[in-house]
């Protein structure tokens, strides 16, 4: 029995690299369960996305009849603080703890402020609703306690992910961060999809005490896991505490980090990219029930395809560039990856394919899975010693600023149209492929700024 459970075990170490997803990232310095320990903050982030832009999107809107316009304002406010990810990452660079930590101290202040923003945030919404014994508060209060708990919210898990991100490219090697990358964006994508699928059903049965419990558990849930992920990760360095030197200010930072290695020019890419990849979020699913005339649990499964795409793609990306692969070249096969994707989303209409839409949703999600790990692992790789945490945050300001730019002025640009174009010969399609084809510019302009950042292919010698 014990050499048959021998083997069993021997079977599945040399199965588990083939056949789990970045197993292969961890290495003897960082081994796979201290990997998998530290990546649960990204858990935390992907529940927290999810609670905002998804589950308080229709909470607020049908449950507790709150306008639209309202709703849209408060879920945009956590950008405000996305430009301030560089300065975030570059304070977590120079930072002096009478502990000799870096990046812990961040990560730990920016979990109790998005504990914080959880924890009011039911009580803010209920009050903004009116509902209740909550109708005689002013309305100001309701107004201001929930952007306080939105900002609050999105302040926090922008600095949980910039030092984290940080903090992981400090713990691995070189030659493992494109898995680790791969790993971290997998995480987050299971926070995600797991915390969908439990917020909807813990609020299947809608109460305002049971939304209360729910946002505060999720308050509770973020603080465990970030407590987990943080546990003896970083080392303390005694030298980092007693440092007397003279720290260098933000903008001298900047201009030095500006000025080496096309920076600027990968910052440019980055954003065209992403504003590329993210205008058509909000549209593909009334695209599909508008245009196609498909059911709702149809074009739910849309996110889901969406979903399954960025996953592949960032598991693809990872094996290849662990092998030595050029991240810019990576990133430039993801936007070349996107121009036939949304080609067969505007033909879907056309041709009234619903295969030909699902084929091209789920290109749509694999090419960003190549372009996201692509700039994220090249970000990581040229970033200098000093100055990971301010390269990382530049890359999350621009990434997270020109995604929700993106998905803003899709769904304006659409809605414009549409109006302009009401019972014209176009059709109610117009405003959609519209904004297709504005992608596909987008992803055109980004391969362009991307070319002088490759690395010459080398022919082998005869």
């Amino acid at each position: 029995m014990n050499r048959v459970s021998e083997k069993v075990m021997r079977t599945w170490v040399e199965l588990g690299p083939r056949f789990l997803p970045f197993a292969d990232a961890a290495t003897d310095d960082l081994p796979l369960s201290r990997l998998l320990r530290l990546s649960l903050f990204q858990v935390s982030v992907g529940m927290a996305l999810v609670l905002l832009i998804g589950t308080l999107n229709r909470v607020m809107i049908v449950e507790l009849d709150v306008p639209a316009s309202l709703v849209g304002i408060m879920i945009s406010l956590p950008l405000v603080f996305a430009p301030f990810r560089a300065l975030i990452g570059f304070r977590s660079d120079n930072h002096s703890s009478a502990l000799g930590w870096r990046r812990v101290p961040f990560i730990w202040r920016g979990t109790m402020v998005q504990f914080g923003g959880l924890a009011i945030m039911p009580f803010a919404l209920l009050v903004l609703s009116g509902g209740g014994e909550s109708h005689n508060a002013p309305a100001w209060l309701g107004h201001a306690g929930a952007a306080l708990s939105f900002l609050l919210v999105g302040a926090g898990l922008h600095t949980v992910q910039t030092v984290g991100l940080a903090l992981a490219t400090d713990l691995a090697p070189a030659e493992a961060r494109p898995k680790v990358v791969g790993l971290m964006y997998v995480m987050l994508l299971f926070g995600m999809i797991a915390s969908a699928l439990i917020f909807g059903l813990l609020l299947a049965d809608f109460t305002p005490a049971r939304l209360v419990q729910v946002i505060q558990g999720a308050a509770v849930v973020t603080m465990v896991l970030n407590s987990i992920a943080l546990w003896k990760q970083e080392t303390r360095n005694p030298n980092r505490a007693r440092s007397t030197r003279t720290q260098p200010t933000f903008k001298e930072s900047w201009d030095n980090f500006v000025q080496g290695g096309h920076a600027v020019r990968r910052l440019v890419a980055v954003g065209l990219g992403t504003m590329g990849f993210s205008m058509e979020d909000v549209l593909l699913e009334p695209y599909g029930g508008q245009i196609l005339h498909l059911t709702v649990g149809s074009t739910t499964k849309l996110t889901a395809t969406l979903a399954i795409g960025g996953l592949l793609g960032f598991a693809w990306a990872s094996r290849v560039l662990s092998r030595g692969a050029d991240p810019f070249r990576m990133a430039s096969y993801g936007a070349l990856l996107g121009v036939p994707a949304f080609i067969a989303v505007i033909a879907a209409a056309p041709a009234d394919s619903a295969l030909l839409f699902g084929v091209g949703t789920a290109l749509i999600g694999f090419g960003g899975g190549l372009f996201g790990h692509g700039t994220l692992t090249a970000t990581m790789n040229l970033a200098p010693q000093d100055q990971t945490g301010l390269a990382l945050g530049a890359w999350g300001a621009v990434q997270a600023t020109a995604a929700g730019v993106g998905v803003a002025l899709g769904g304006i640009i659409r809605d414009v149209v549409a109006a302009q174009q009401a019972g014209a010969a176009f059709g109610p399609a117009a405003g959609y492929d519209l904004v297709y084809v504005i992608e596909v510019v987008l992803l055109f302009a980004a391969l362009a700024a991307m070319l002088p950042l490759m690395r010459p292919v080398r022919l082998a010698s005869r």
